[in-house]
């Protein structure tokens, strides 16, 4: 396996008594969508995590919109999900991998290894005739999750700082062009992003397929990054540490090595005396 499934083989494993699915439907301008999609309907099954309260912490000063919270707290989350050292984690959403490569994401984090993206989300699984169904099913702790963190995935606002400008060194900004610019932005306190930030907008990473959307083959993502390839180091970071999360599994089925800000542009803004930029990198 990559870090990805089909819905073939969830289909032909969801019996695997290892196996935790979980729901990662979100919504940015939508708190309740998540929710009530999973009520709705959802993968036979399935538990739900929420991104605003169980994958993010309180907003604070520094941090910025989506900070990660403490280790203790995610380890809670995870084993109260039934997620164990054993457990073969797959999550999914409706194919845009936003909340699912946030988990996913955290999961590899705190050194979880077998934890994979449904490519296609609940779609592509309804499609091939999975079964879904909107009942709740009873979780129950299912052994401890040993914490193993992989401090390599991650950086701070310092860390990028004193990493501007270096030609050894790619600032991925992974939101859409506009934003980049500082032609628009809808949140955050400053238009533009961090001084010589590169712009790979996360949504390119995607590809329309009937009723699905699919992350685009190795090929494709490999041709997609390529100018990457010569850097010494790539550091990845959109408006608040989630988008920056589907570039960072692009990146990783692409064999391309890379640390996350998880703070991203909405940490960056938050200190005074950190410049931005508004033209093209």
């Amino acid at each position: 396996m990559t870090n990805l499934v089909n819905a073939k083989w969830l289909k032909e494993n969801l019996n695997n008594e290892n196996l935790v699915i979980v729901d990662c439907r979100f919504d940015l301008m939508d708190k309740e969508y998540g929710k009530k999609s999973y009520e709705k309907n959802h993968i036979k099954g399935a538990v739900r995590i929420d991104l605003e309260t169980e994958l993010s912490s309180k907003v604070q000063e520094h941090g910025g919109r989506h900070p990660l919270p403490t280790v203790d707290e995610l380890k809670s989350t995870f084993e109260n999900l039934g997620i164990n050292n054993d457990s073969v984690v797959v999550c999914y959403d409706e194919g845009d991998l936003a909340g699912p490569s946030r988990l996913w994401w955290t999961l590899k984090y705190l050194g979880h290894d077998k934890v994979y993206v449904l490519d296609g989300g609940i779609n592509a699984f309804i499609e091939i005739g999975g079964d879904t169904n909107n009942e709740v099913p009873t979780v129950s702790k299912n052994g401890e999750f040993v914490v193993d963190i992989n401090d390599s995935m991650r950086v701070d606002m310092n860390y990028v700082k004193e990493r501007l400008y270096k030609d050894s060194v790619a600032i991925i900004d992974s939101r859409e062009h506009k934003r980049y610019l500082g032609e628009f932005e809808p949140v955050d306190r400053k238009a533009g992003h961090i001084p010589s930030a590169m712009n790979y907008f996360w949504m390119d990473i995607l590809e329309k397929n009937g009723d699905s959307v699919n992350i685009k083959s190795v090929e494709d993502l490999k041709k997609h990054f390529e100018k990457l390839n010569k850097f010494d180091e790539v550091i990845v970071y959109c408006g608040s540490g989630i988008t920056a999360c589907p570039n960072s599994l692009a990146l990783s089925e692409s064999g391309i090595k890379h640390k996350v800000y998880s703070g991203s542009f909405s940490d960056w803004v938050s200190y005074d005396d950190n410049d931005v930029n508004t033209t093209v990198q």
